[in-house]
């Protein structure tokens, strides 16, 4: 029921528009705010629920985005000499099929290869078929196998193990009191995304936390001229935007879809108490958030779980962790000060 919950609301402000708004765009210089249409749009409820920016972690958030200028130039050339070359599809195809060999998972996922899809990847459940939609345009061959380690280690296992639970079902998680498995769920995966990388920033999950955040500011148009001061390329620009802008119809007014910040919030929280969580468990139990881990071990069933092969050796996992606080330039004290508790 979460999925499919959250399936409806991603696909509820999915434009139905957005390659002819693209042209008119781009032909106005930049200068036209796109009226996006939608075939079956979300509720006011639903994107009030969803239009709240915050800026709690918006200076970590710069932060990590300067870093990056700083150390590479531009973010294309961060993407170009971290992320490698883009793959053909024969290639993304034999990366999926050796990355689910190696989790002992072979065959379990359908997988499908797409230009049109406004994230990297996405895992879906397709007429009750786990399935994976990779985004050929961003595939890059130093960066797949994260973005596996993001939607199969983290997202279908923790599915997977979340079916073995007690509070599998919504009635049991309503129950317990469970809290919602975001940001956890989303901050997890964010973080093995880079776990393996040389230079593990977390330019994507601070640029979507930045993007959100300005959009609930200014308009469409604004919001493009503002994102260059991050990012050169008009057509990933545009991509940022429109996710930012998705719900809206009129984007000449100031507004967001605040969703895309829980990557940075999630990660944020989960490398504050990170030497309090334990992260096999955490997997172990299912789409639950990292608050409930402890007060839920008397209750798990641990027999069939899976956990990704990049979490059996602890001390490694925790070196990496690590590696992360100090590639991004991140303290210990500050977490602390920006979240007491």
């Amino acid at each position: 029921a979460e999925s499919a919950r959250k399936l409806c609301i991603l696909s509820a402000v999915k434009p139905t528009n957005v390659e002819c708004e693209k042209v008119k765009f781009f032909q106005s210089g930049f200068s036209y705010n796109p009226q996006f249409q939608y075939s079956s749009p979300a509720s006011s409820l639903v994107l009030s629920r969803h239009g709240n920016a915050s800026d709690r972690f918006l200076s970590q958030a710069v932060r990590i985005l300067e870093l990056v200028l700083r150390r590479y130039g531009s973010y294309e050339a961060f993407q170009r000499l971290t992320g490698g070359s883009l793959l053909s599809r024969s290639r993304i195809w034999h990366s999926v099929k050796k990355y689910m060999e190696k989790e002992g998972c072979a065959g379990e996922v359908l997988v499908q290869v797409t230009d049109d899809l406004l994230s990297r990847a996405s895992m879906t459940v397709v007429n009750s078929r786990p399935t994976l939609t990779i985004n050929a345009s961003t595939a890059r061959e130093h960066w797949l196998e994260g973005m596996l380690r993001h939607e199969i280690g983290t997202h279908y296992f923790r599915g997977m193990n979340n079916c073995q639970q007690p509070w599998g079902r919504s009635e049991a998680r309503r129950r317990l009191s469970l809290k919602p498995p975001n940001p956890t769920e989303e901050g997890l995966a964010s973080l093995h995304s880079v776990l393996l990388r040389k230079d593990p920033l977390l330019w994507r999950a601070a640029l979507l936390y930045y993007t959100v955040h300005q959009a609930s500011l200014v308009s469409f148009s604004q919001l493009f001229s503002s994102l260059g001061r991050f990012v050169q390329d008009p057509h990933t620009r545009w991509d940022y935007c429109v996710r930012a802008k998705r719900g809206q119809s009129d984007t000449a007014q100031p507004g967001c879809f605040s969703k895309d910040q829980m990557y940075l919030d999630g990660l944020l929280r989960i490398l504050r108490h990170r030497d309090s969580i334990d992260f096999p468990l955490l997997v172990a139990l299912g789409k639950v958030s990292f608050d409930d881990v402890e007060r839920l071990r008397p209750l798990a069933r641990l027999e069939k779980v899976r956990i990704p092969h990049f979490m059996q050796d602890q001390a490694r996992y925790a070196q990496q962790l690590a590696r992360i606080m100090a590639a991004n330039q991140l303290t210990d004290e500050e977490l602390r000060s920006i979240m007491p508790s």
